[in-house]
């Protein structure tokens, strides 16, 4: 299914629904822009939150503006154990809805 060449389509998207990818976009800029968090961290949380998503566009697209934000290979290696870490506690803290409850 993930092919980059399906990139492309954002086009028909952008000429299908204009209005709503325009707002789209001017959001998706501005959450990565130059804030009170600079770019590179907007970005190292962005790789993360891709890696956590499992979105190979995102993961790529994300990885390249971090490390043209400055980013480098460690950060990028410790931003993905982040996101190993939560999506490890995340299947730890839920395995608790499967217990019945009963003390040993």
């Amino acid at each position: 299914m993930y092919n980059k060449a399906n990139l492309s389509k954002l086009k028909e998207m952008n000429r299908l629904a204009p209005k709503l990818m325009e707002t789209f976009w001017a959001f998706d800029k501005a959450a990565v822009a130059e804030g009170v968090i600079p770019v590179k961290y907007k970005e190292l949380i962005a790789v993360a939150v891709a890696l956590t998503t499992q979105c190979p566009y995102c993961i790529d697209i994300h990885s390249g503006n971090a490390r043209r934000a400055g980013a480098t290979d460690v950060e990028l290696a410790e931003a993905g154990m982040v996101a190993a870490s939560l999506r490890a506690g995340a299947a730890v803290t839920h395995a608790a809805h499967a217990l019945l409850g009963e003390s040993a």
